[in-house]
């Protein structure tokens, strides 16, 4: 399975899965990095024939110039403009196909990576005109929900109640986490999904659903981060789990107008059993629980399943 990307066939089973990473390893990035689990699967997919345009943040880590862990090729970019150099990326690539100097077998798949505060945030103007243009490219984003690069302050993809560097008062995060699938969604692209790196085969699936088409593509990454969460990094796994069983994270695609869910749980566990696994919750139930905030927490994630299965 190792040296090229994995073919649909070999995806349909989870024992058929690889053991090994085209990713290379040995990189600085934490253990038990949620982010990095995601991307050594999505990169499987993706295969070496692509040009990663990495916007500063976690995961530009991953290269230690002049290596990077990938095999193809990879780009550094700030944190606002990831999608404008995938513009430039796109746009080279586009003419050297047209005057014949790259053969249409070796055209390279332009994919952004970046974090969800320059989703979310510094980056999403950029990401918006991006949309705007078509530009033909595939956007991962890793969602640790926090600026995990620089202390784990609070990004717009902070959950209410979640304790950050930035918000350490006894409510914790007084935000709401922003709908980056919605706001893509908004824009009618060609394929938006949530995919988690505890659930690989809905994971690949959708990865070979936006690979085979043309446009703008997000796909959205759960990114349990045992650094900032405050859980130990070999429970990443059941961290992201327990986010699907509870609802907390929902693992759904958007396609021609149309939102569909991959899975539904039921039943859904409290979410409780999400939180109390996290240190960045562990003042909402100690010394006492509070109330309030957690019964806005539940009462958020009912209201969403309600709508969806009413």
């Amino acid at each position: 399975m190792r040296g090229k990307a994995m073919n649909e066939k070999n995806q349909n089973r989870l024992q058929n899965r690889h053991s090994e990473h085209l990713l290379g390893t040995g990189t600085p990035m934490c253990a038990g990095c949620g982010g990095l689990a995601a991307i050594k699967e999505i990169y499987d997919v993706i295969g070496e024939k692509s040009v990663f345009i990495n916007a500063a943040g976690c995961m530009t880590l991953l290269a230690n110039y002049p290596f990077t862990p990938f095999r193809g090729s990879w780009l550094y970019t700030a944190m606002a403009c990831a999608p404008a150099g995938a513009q430039g990326v796109r746009d080279a690539l586009d003419i050297l196909l047209a005057k014949g100097r790259l053969a249409a077998a070796e055209d390279l798949e332009t994919v952004v990576l970046t974090g969800d505060g320059s989703a979310n945030g510094i980056g999403l103007s950029a990401t918006s005109g991006a949309m705007d243009r078509c530009l033909d490219f595939l956007y991962i984003c890793y969602d640790n929900e926090g600026y995990g690069n620089t202390g784990q302050q609070a990004s717009a993809a902070t959950p209410l109640g979640a304790r950050t560097a930035t918000s350490r008062g006894p409510l914790g995060y007084p935000g709401r986490k922003k709908d980056l699938f919605a706001i893509w969604a908004a824009h009618r692209p060609t394929y938006v999904a949530t995919v988690s790196p505890s659930h690989p085969l809905d994971l690949v699936r959708k990865l070979e659903t936006a690979k085979n088409l043309k446009g703008p593509r997000l796909v959205l990454a759960f990114a349990p981060c045992p650094t900032g969460w405050g859980f130990d990094p070999k429970e990443m796994i059941e961290v992201g789990k327990l986010a699907v069983q509870t609802g907390i994270w929902p693992l759904k695609e958007y396609r021609e107008g149309k939102v569909t869910h991959t899975i539904v749980p039921r039943p859904r566990l409290p979410v409780d059993e999400y939180l109390r696994r996290q240190g960045r919750f562990a003042h909402l139930f100690q010394p006492q629980r509070n109330e309030d905030v957690l019964q806005k927490i539940h009462s958020s994630v009912d209201a969403y399943w309600d709508a969806i299965e009413s």
